[in-house]
C-alpha cells in the first residue's frame, strides 16, 4: 500500500505558516506552471539550443578530417550532457513549482517558496504600490509586485529567486510567477486590492488622563 507523503502536512492552512485572522479569507490560491517555471527563469530553451549548437559545430568541424557518420559520433558527447542538464533543470522546475503556494486573500498577498530553504512572503495590500502583468500566448503569466521604496530593498534576490521580476536587485519585486490563467488572477487581486485600500483604517485613541486640578 502506497502513502502520499506531504512535506507541508503541518501547515494550519495550506500556504500559510498561520490560521488565518478574524475577517480575513482566502480568495485564490495556485502555483506556477512548472513547465513555464522551466522555459523563463531557468532558460530552458536557451540550454538545449546551446548544446545543440555545440554538437553541431563540433559535427561540422569534424567532418574535414574524418567521415560525418564518425564526426557525429564523436559530437554526440554534447547531445547526451545536454539532455543530462535539461533533465536537471526540468527536475529543478518541478520542485520549485511543487514547493510553492501563491496566496490571495481579502487582505494580503502571501507566497510560501522555496524548494530547499522553505520562506514565507506576506505582502499587505497597503505595502504594495503597483502590480505589473506579463501575460504569455497560452495564457499563462506573471505578476509582479513593485513594494513600497523601503521593502524592496530590504527583500533578498537571490533568496526569493525564481519567485521576482527578473533583473530587478536593487529594489527587488516579488513575483507570481507563470500563473495559468494569469488574468483572471490578476482581476482578483485588483479588485481586493482595491477593496482593501480604500477601507479605512479606524483605531482607538487612547483615553485622555486625567488632569490633576491644581
Amino acid at each position: 500500500m502506497s502513502h502520499d507523503h506531504d512535506d507541508f502536512a503541518t501547515e494550519p492552512v495550506r500556504g500559510l505558516p498561520e490560521e488565518l485572522p478574524h475577517g480575513e479569507e482566502i480568495l485564490w490560491q495556485g502555483q506556477p506552471s512548472w513547465w513555464q517555471l522551466a522555459r523563463e527563469s531557468l532558460n530552458f530553451w536557451w540550454v538545449a539550443g546551446y548544446f545543440t549548437f555545440l554538437f553541431a559545430w563540433r559535427t561540422i568541424g569534424g567532418a574535414a578530417t574524418e567521415s560525418w557518420a564518425d564526426s557525429a559520433t564523436a559530437a554526440s558527447f554534447f547531445l547526451v550532457l545536454g539532455l543530462i542538464v535539461c533533465a536537471i533543470l526540468a527536475l529543478v522546475a518541478l520542485m520549485q513549482a511543487k514547493a510553492t503556494v501563491y496566496t490571495i486573500t481579502n487582505k494580503r498577498v502571501a507566497m510560501r517558496i522555496g524548494a530547499a530553504l522553505t520562506m514565507t512572503l506576506n505582502l499587505p495590500f497597503k505595502k504594495i504600490a503597483n502590480a505589473d502583468l506579463g501575460v504569455r500566448k497560452n495564457g499563462t503569466g506573471t505578476i509582479a509586485l513593485e513594494l513600497m521604496e523601503d521593502d524592496g530593498a530590504r527583500l533578498s534576490y537571490i533568496l526569493t529567486w525564481p519567485h521576482v521580476r527578473p533583473w530587478r536587485m536593487k529594489q527587488t519585486q516579488p513575483a507570481l510567477r507563470c500563473i495559468p490563467d494569469v488574468r483572471k488572477v490578476a482581476a482578483i487581486l485588483a479588485e481586493a486590492a482595491e477593496t482593501a485600500v480604500s477601507e479605512p483604517v479606524i483605531e482607538r485613541a487612547p483615553a485622555h488622563q486625567p488632569v490633576a486640578a491644581e
